[in-house]
């Protein structure tokens, strides 16, 4: 790098002061690059083949040379007291907008980025390189596939670099004018305490363009046009909100074209929110148009998608990376699936942004995309009655959330969803408007909107915050009101039903004991603990009338596998719901307390009314529902637990349960049984259809016989639930993490 500055250094032997030297040949190249403007007439030769980058290369290892030969760390050289003394940088920055010769904007940007990035000297604090840093960020950005992208990326990475490593210059390149103004008072320079440079330098930063000019051999007249203009940058206030400059222009790159610039541009970004001070911070809230910019960008993309997406398509793509944002190439082809893919990932880095940023940033851009694409952008389309547009926008939103990891999002997404209202719900009351919405869709006559609702209300309750269950379920089971008051407890079922001879309890139960590949905790030692899971679990597996059971004719459909499958999964609900400090137990009951009406809530009514149809609906929707209810029971929670799985519950006058309501659903089937002819062959005909083994025929009563099979493995479901949280004598739930 230095060859040729070790050349000329060998030319000055015998001279005791190499320094003057060194300043002559800084001075020297800076007089040819500005003689090339006087001297020369050709307007169509690049700058990469004139001697223009061979001159700045040699200024930038002059300064670098030099600041290694300062005897005294951190004052600066007679050549850096040069280049901020004569406004190399300002005349270079104007050179770079008027783009002559061509592709000198480039050779700046280089340039910049190399001084900033190679000189160890604090260069940032000075007016007369905080100045033009502040033009050159103008000046990118502006076009959109502009061809200096890459090296536009590459001076805002050397920006974000000095930021990372003093954090107080954060505020310092945000504010930009604003920052001059307010120190008019004085004449004090514009640097911060810890600066080092000396007296000297400071004054040189803040000499007035006038004094400074006249000194500047051959500048060019378009430097010399901007400096009347600069003393009012100085002594007059900003009223406006300060411009952020670094944040715009970074956003500006992220609209890149060019995936690494995309990337990049991202990743200086977050740097910039993440070491972030408290003080600048706030700056950044208040003052700059960063959360703003972010939120539109995704609102912006929100809107480039087209007005219909298949809810099957948008599954496809969840859990796109903002790193890889790219649709995944082994995916169907779809209108509008890179405009999809590109929403995603945007969406994923505004989440990974305010997971790493400071709390001030996170919390101020949650609120942000909360308010512009979730109030402003979703909600009028989940309240539309286009059923296209329900279903599109019901598919995103749970797309979303599933890929949602900042708790400063979930929160707002949760307050956007169910509101704030925590307070049990009566049957004439209307809750949060968006959150009745979507519950009412849940039954909606599309059954594709139902469907797609209950997945996005069953991706909600996998979310780690406990306002989600409050809201839909627990806040109506507080006190347990579903619990008749006064009435004599449960008869203990150990005398009245012979567990080991029943042949479901035998094949069910014992065997997903025997053949779980990792089995459940060991029981309690307590003989009436062990009698009341297998109460549970047998009530469950005997549920169902044997004459409408299919899975002993085929394999691989056994309660072990129900076990095995429960077990992972709630232990991973455990570790989720543990720091909420649920009780072990539930609330005991006064038998002195009158009797309150009991309402399940609007949710688990929906839940409740459709399990109760779940022999005149379609395939697809029970699997939903089943599959929402299931989540539901995997919660260690003594209520929801008593509510949803203890089939001897005394339940009050007027009350339902899930066992009650499935003991209905079984009353009805026993009757339907009666009127469909060969019950028996034509229900394992479907399970084999289901499973695959046969094709697909349509068949009479195949509504109701697809039902059947759902309602039977719902039951080995419900029971293998109840078999893992195993409960002593009740709800007593082991809310430890697994470990």
């Amino acid at each position: 790098m230095l060859s040729r500055l070790g050349a000329l250094l060998q030319e000055a032997v015998g001279a005791r002061e190499p320094s003057i030297d060194l300043l002559e040949a800084f001075v020297e190249h800076w007089k040819g690059i500005t003689h090339y403007y006087i001297e020369s007439t050709d307007e169509n030769t690049p700058a990469k083949k004139t001697d223009i980058p061979w001159r700045l290369k040699q200024m930038l290892d002059i300064l670098v040379y030099e600041e290694k030969q300062q005897v005294a760390a951190g004052e600066a050289g007679p050549c850096l007291e040069y280049l901020l003394q004569h406004k190399i940088l300002e005349t270079l920055c104007t050179l770079g907008k008027a783009e002559y010769p061509p592709g000198m904007r480039q050779q700046v940007f280089q340039f910049f980025s190399r001084v900033l990035a190679q000189v160890q000297h604090p260069l940032l604090h000075y007016l007369n390189v905080h100045r033009p840093v502040q033009k050159l960020l103008r000046l990118g950005g502006t076009v959109p596939g502009s061809l200096t992208e890459k090296e536009e990326v590459q001076f805002t990475s050397v920006l974000c670099t000095k930021i990372q490593q003093d954090p107080a210059l954060l505020t310092y390149i945000l504010e930009g004018r604003k920052i001059i103004g307010r120190k008019e008072v004085s004449r004090e320079p514009t640097t911060f305490p810890e600066e080092t440079a000396s007296h000297k330098d400071k004054e040189h930063s803040h000499s007035k363009p006038s004094d400074t000019a006249s000194t500047q051999e051959g500048a060019p007249c378009g430097a010399e046009a901007l400096n009347p203009q600069l003393p009012a940058a100085i002594e007059a206030p900003d009223g406006g909100s300060g411009e952020s400059n670094l944040i715009t222009s970074l956003l500006g790159l992220c609209k890149s074209k060019k995936s690494r610039v995309v990337l990049k541009a991202q990743e200086n970004l977050l740097l910039l929110v993440s070491v972030a001070s408290q003080a600048a911070a706030t700056y950044l809230v208040q003052s700059s148009p960063c959360c703003f910019a972010i939120a539109e960008h995704l609102c912006q993309q929100y809107q480039s998608l087209p007005t219909f997406l298949d809810p099957a398509d948008i599954a496809a793509l969840e859990g796109i990376s903002w790193r890889l944002p790219s649709a995944p190439s082994d995916e169907a082809s779809f209108p509008g699936k890179e405009a999809l893919a590109a929403f995603l990932g945007w969406f994923d880095y505004c989440d990974h942004l305010i997971t790493e940023a400071h709390t001030v940033v996170a919390d101020a851009l949650a609120k942000a995309v909360a308010e512009k694409l979730f109030v402003e952008s979703l909600q009028p389309q989940l309240l539309h009655v286009s059923e296209q547009s329900i279903l599109t926008s019901t598919a995103l939103l749970t797309a979303m959330l599933h890929q949602l990891r900042s708790p400063a999002l979930l929160r707002e997404a949760v307050a956007f969803l169910l509101g704030a209202d925590r307070q049990p719900a009566a049957p004439e009351d209307k809750s949060h408007p968006l959150c009745a919405h979507l519950i009412g869709h849940c039954d909606h006559l599309s059954d594709e909107i139902s469907i797609a609702t209950l997945r996005l209300f069953e991706e909600l309750l996998q979310k780690p915050h406990e306002g989600i269950v409050r809201s839909l379920v627990l806040c109506n089971l507080e006190g347990r009101p579903y619990v008749a008051r006064g009435a004599p407890e449960p008869e203990n079922y150990e005398d009245t039903l012979d567990l080991e001879e029943d042949p479901y309890f035998t094949d069910g139960f014992e065997s997903g004991f025997r053949a779980s590949s990792k089995p459940p905790p060991v029981p309690a030692t307590s003989s009436d603990g062990r009698t009341a899971v297998t109460e549970i679990v047998n009530s469950f597996l005997c549920l169902v009338p044997e004459e409408a059971k299919t899975s002993a004719f085929l394999e691989e459909t056994g309660y072990d596998t129900y076990v095995h499958d429960a077990y992972g999964l709630f232990q991973e609900c455990s570790s989720r719901v543990a720091p909420w400090g649920w009780p072990p137990g539930p609330t005991p009951l006064d038998p002195h307390e009158p009797e309150r009406p009991f309402f399940e809530g609007p949710f688990l009514q929906m839940l409740f009314d459709r399990m109760s149809r779940i022999l005149d609906q379609p395939y697809s929707l029970n699997l939903q529902v089943t599959s929402v209810l299931s989540r539901l029971a995997l919660f260690p929670h003594p209520h929801i637990h008593e509510y949803l799985l203890d089939p001897y519950i005394n339940l009050a006058p007027g009350c339902r349960s899930l066992f009650s309501v499935l003991v209905r659903v079984i009353g009805d089937l026993m009757q339907r049984i009666q009127r469909v002819p060969q019950f028996p062959g034509k229900l394992l005909l479907v399970r084999k259809q289901l499973m695959g083994q046969l094709p697909g025929e349509q068949l009479d009563h195949q509504t109701l016989l697809q039902g059947v099979v759902v309602l039977e493995e719902f039951c080995k479901e419900l029971a293998a639930i109840a078999f893992v949280k195993f409960p002593p004598h009740g709800p007593h739930l082991n809310l430890s993490p697994p470990p």
